[in-house]
């Protein structure tokens, strides 16, 4: 699916070309590394921060934005409704901005491309990859926009904005503001990715969250769309593995009661689970194993405990189902390792835990 000629505004996840943090962001270049590396990846590409940058200078509509924010500090976050209403100017702002011609040809071409190459149209899921993710201490992961199930280039294009505009919530603005993080030179590619028809979904760390053991693989899934166990909305299955011997130490099966599933008009929908799926594990043995596989795979790749998004798709034969969705250093203990440590791709982390003490670090990869 890449493209022949150079390409300045979009950059295949499988082009062969070196990825930067600064043109593709966390997200977009930890993708095209893991594509690179032979990892099961979905196909696609990221529009470039090239694009974004060209949009927001090339027309004025950086500086339009820096007056608007210009007095805001961070004695201002407490005034709520001052800081939603210019966030929403700024928003509207990008969402009306006139794309550059030769931006938008050159995005829907790699948007044709990858419809080609998944052998026709196909939905996607497009998702911001800020280049701020990767500020030291800070976390970044949730901030700003994904969308799911998008169908057609003219709805592809629409989404591309609103992850831009998703860079002036008032969420993501106040955090800056409390972190000292300035506006300028603020950047943001997006992935635009085959989306996944996921049976079953979720995180996993190559480590333990709650007390740092590097020894252990801690796997959290569900029914469905992986969103409901990152966001907390769902209660997942929960898996802690011997990372040496590939051995289930506990598990602790909950009951999921809805799943997030294809609407199969290009959406998703939020539904009920059948009373014997509900309680059912949503990973078999065979399948637990090679997620955690796939962890210890990206853990030894990035040279550093991983916090991965995976997913299980339903289309796919047994054996060659399980995919990786994401994968971002781990950001609680391993900061505080002695070991050496590598370029970062993105912040944050998909389980929710809170570290209370620190183990010291084994060093296993």
């Amino acid at each position: 699916m890449s493209p022949a000629l150079p390409q300045i505004y979009t950059f295949a996840f499988d082009s062969g070309e070196q990825p930067s943090i600064g043109r593709l962001g966390g997200k977009c270049n930890s993708l095209a590394i893991m594509t690179s590396a032979g990892m099961p990846v979905p196909p696609g590409f990221a529009v470039t921060t090239d694009a974004f940058d060209k949009v927001m200078d090339g027309t004025g509509l950086r500086q339009r934005i820096l007056e608007i924010l210009a007095d805001l500090n961070v004695h201002d976050v407490a005034d709520v409704a001052e800081v939603e209403r210019r966030a929403e100017h700024v928003r509207e702002l990008i969402l009306t901005q006139e794309i550059p011609d030769d931006v938008r040809e050159e995005v829907v071409s790699a948007y044709r491309a990858l419809m080609e190459h998944c052998g026709g149209e196909v939905a996607v899921a497009v998702r911001s990859s800020a280049t701020a993710e990767d500020l030291p201490d800070a976390s970044f992961a949730g901030q700003q926009d994904t969308y799911l199930w998008i169908v057609g280039e003219h709805n592809v294009m629409h989404k591309i904005r609103e992850c831009w505009a998703s860079l002036y919530t008032a969420r993501a603005i106040t955090y800056r503001l409390s972190n000292s993080i300035p506006d300028e030179g603020l950047s943001m590619a997006v992935a635009v990715q085959k989306m996944v028809n996921s049976r079953s979904s979720g995180v996993a760390m190559t480590l333990d969250p709650q007390t740092g053991d590097r020894t252990k693989i801690v796997v959290e899934s569900s029914w469905g769309l992986g969103e409901m166990v990152v966001s907390g909305e769902v209660t997942p299955d929960n898996f802690l593995l011997d990372k040496v011997m590939m051995t289930v130490v506990t598990r602790a099966i909950s009951h999921k009661g809805e799943e997030l599933v294809p609407n199969g008009r290009g959406g998703i929908v939020r539904r009920a689970v059948a009373e014997d799926r509900a309680g059912a594990p949503s990973l078999s043995d065979d399948e637990l194993m090679a997620v955690a596989r796939l962890a210890k795979a990206a853990e030894k790749h990035y040279g550093r405990p991983q916090d991965i998004e995976w997913a299980i798709d339903a289309d796919l034969p047994a054996g060659g189902n399980v995919l990786l969705l994401q994968a971002r250093p781990e950001t609680i203990w391993s900061p505080k390792s002695t070991t050496n440590t590598i370029t970062i791709t993105s912040k944050g982390s998909g389980i929710a835990a809170i570290a209370t003490s620190m183990l010291s670090s084994l060093g296993i990869r």
